[in-house]
């Protein structure tokens, strides 16, 4: 079966996106296929490359990063949300004059139209949080 998963709440807000890294971890070990994972409204906090959580919290940004490099799963960030809350990549830094991009390994921002093309693609389309 092939899933594309949302993830909606905040990696500090809620269990919604360790609930969703469990789900994929379990759905990979079963032979499931993970076409893409969304993030968006508070979601897209899992992709801040610099979250330092103290060493004993779950390092989620890590965790996200590793799994997609591991199973090359498509980490998209939506590019509205991340916007509004700070979170800029290579491109949008440059041309807004900051220094640093913000995404970490393994994700990428891209707009709706991956959200629908993932709900259309998949078998299943998963929401946490």
């Amino acid at each position: 079966m092939k899933f594309a998963i949302q993830v909606n709440a905040g990696p500090y807000q809620s269990n919604a996106g360790f609930t969703a890294y469990q789900f994929i971890t379990s759905a990979l070990l079963q032979g499931h296929e993970i076409f893409r994972v969304f993030f968006y409204h508070d979601g897209i906090y899992h992709a801040f490359k610099s979250a330092t959580p103290p060493d004993d919290e779950r390092q989620l940004s890590r965790q996200w990063s590793e799994l997609a490099k591991r199973h090359q799963i498509d980490l998209v960030v939506c590019i509205s949300a991340a916007q509004r809350r700070g979170l800029l990549c290579t491109d949008e830094a440059q041309r807004q004059g900051k220094l640093d991009d913000d995404l970490a390994a393994g994700f990428r921002i891209a707009g709706l139209g991956q959200w629908v093309e993932a709900t259309l693609e998949a078998d299943r389309f998963i929401v946490f949080g």
